[in-house]
């Protein structure tokens, strides 16, 4: 993944396929050009391939596996990040011209903070207009975010659009479990009561319960769970910790408790796992 310049835009690329790698997806919209990736969240599977894109809601913590990427035809993504603040401001603007439909009528009261459609002609077009930006760096700072509100313009007045409006409802159950997901975020490493994190967003713990669960496929202690042994992971990835130290750094108060975690989860004790991610590394080095 590089940084691009114009302002909240990535571009991915990737010539083989990838192991299984963890990672926490922040609010963003993820356009697949060419290639395929196999996202797991919670107990859900999600394939999104040519042509599709990804809208991820709010910060859910995913293994993610490219599938499809070669030297003659490599994995390449864009990925836009999303201000939910944005979002609200365009969808007040767009307040009359666009009454709910018949399927916003009928989405669930609460959905899943990561969804895939495919991309239609419009946004297919906006999105090459975009990226076409970077062979004229000087048009970025005035033409940029006009393309870029005609994206999540077309994404809002599209399939998902119904279920990403959800998501920026102050008062909506979808909405509350974005803070939810934010507390859990920043307090990760600290033991957290589900009452507690009821309160906070004044919800029933069994409201609160069930509308995380179809948010991001698990429950609330899950949901730390996973953020734990991500940073664990990473902590002994990028930094070199041993795991103890790594375990008890995410909050766990016994390294073998959080040793059989991390093997259920990656398939691997803490050691393997990072013996096997390093050498993947490397071989995709060379």
């Amino acid at each position: 993944m590089q940084d691009s310049p114009i302002p909240q835009v990535s571009l991915i690329r990737t010539d083989s396929p990838s192991s299984c790698t963890s990672s926490i997806y922040e609010p963003s919209l993820g356009f697949i050009i060419q290639g395929s990736k196999t996202i797991q969240l919670g107990d859900r599977e999600i394939v999104y391939d040519e042509l599709s894109y990804l809208a991820t809601c709010v910060s859910l913590p995913v293994l993610g596996q490219v599938m499809q990427a070669s030297d003659d035809k490599p994995y390449l993504a864009i990925k836009l990040a999303l201000n939910p603040q944005e979002i609200a401001d365009l969808l007040l603007q767009m307040h009359g011209q666009n009454e709910p439909s018949m399927e916003e009528e009928h989405c669930p009261l609460v959905t899943c903070g990561l969804q895939v459609a495919h991309m239609d002609h419009a946004l297919l077009d906006s999105i090459a207009r975009l990226v076409a930006l970077l062979d004229t760096p000087k048009d970025i700072a005035v033409i940029g975010p006009l393309i870029r509100r005609e994206i999540l313009y077309r994404v809002l007045m599209g399939e998902l659009g119904p279920r990403i409006r959800k998501f920026a409802l102050v008062d909506h159950q979808a909405s509350r479990v974005s803070k939810v997901i934010a507390l859990l975020k920043d307090r990760f490493s600290e033991p957290l009561r589900v009452r507690d994190l009821a309160d906070a967003v004044n919800m029933s713990e069994s409201a609160l319960f069930r509308s995380f669960k179809e948010v991001t496929r698990m429950s609330p202690v899950q949901f730390q769970k996973r953020l734990r042994l991500y940073e664990a992971r990473r902590l002994m990835m990028a930094e070199g910790l041993e795991a103890a130290t790594a375990s008890f750094r995410v909050g766990y108060e016994s390294p073998s408790h959080f040793s059989r975690e991390y093997s259920r989860l990656f398939g691997a004790s803490p050691r393997s796992d990072v013996v096997r991610q390093r050498g993947d590394n490397r071989e995709r080095a060379v």
